[in-house]
């Protein structure tokens, strides 16, 4: 898989937000961006998504500007900013609802990767009462579940105890194949350094790479 993209601009009340950007992603590597809270990295990802439009320039899977064609990228999951489920819902009952979309995982599947991410424990809690921490655990869990090609994590970190960091990072260090690309964001460097085999850094809307 390949994600192209080039010149892409956008703009909010006339404020630039991301200044020419043009870049490639490439199946088989981990690629980390990093830059302080404002300088981007959110906005650009929801570009990639389909959920911004850029003012000017494209983005390509494999070829196909799925953007100008009202698509989204293919077997892609994405956690961007803080994630959203059903307040009066529990964490697992969340997860099972988003996994009827596709209906391709079992409760086994869905278990394993709260497990993965160490909010198991929290499964039969409402949404409501999670902490942040915890909300974020579960934002990750959304992703990773169903095995996509292409996984997004913005600043997923945030608000998690240094235990399961660690530990969700072995998660993220192992889920990288020749198959699967892996865009991850922070504002603290080392989380993407040791991480990432290309590291690029966004400045006032502008990628860098490092």
């Amino acid at each position: 898989m390949k994600i192209e993209v080039k010149n892409v601009n956008k703009s909010f009340k006339k404020q630039k937000v991301i200044d020419d950007v043009t870049v490639t992603f490439e199946s088989g590597k981990i690629y980390g961006i990093v830059g302080k809270n404002g300088s981007g990295k959110s906005v650009f990802l929801k570009m990639i998504c389909s959920f911004y439009i850029p003012d000017s320039g494209t983005i390509e899977q494999d070829g196909y500007n799925y953007i100008k064609n009202n698509d989204f990228p293919k077997n892609t999951r994405a956690f961007i900013e803080t994630p959203y489920f059903i307040s009066d819902l529990t964490g697992f009952e969340n997860l099972k609802i988003l996994a009827k979309v596709q209906n391709k995982i079992t409760d086994e599947d869905i278990l394993k990767s709260m497990e993965d991410v160490n909010i198991i424990q929290e499964k039969n809690r409402p949404y409501w009462q999670y902490s942040y921490g915890m909300k974020q655990k579960l934002g990750i869990a959304q992703v990773l579940m169903e095995n996509p090609d292409f996984i997004i994590l913005d600043e997923p970190f945030n608000g998690i105890e240094e235990a399961s960091v660690k530990k969700i990072k072995e998660l993220i260090k192992g889920l990288k194949n020749k198959d699967r690309i892996i865009i991850i964001t922070s504002h603290i460097k080392e989380d993407i350094t040791e991480l990432a085999d290309e590291v690029y850094e966004f400045e006032a809307g502008v990628l860098l790479k490092k």
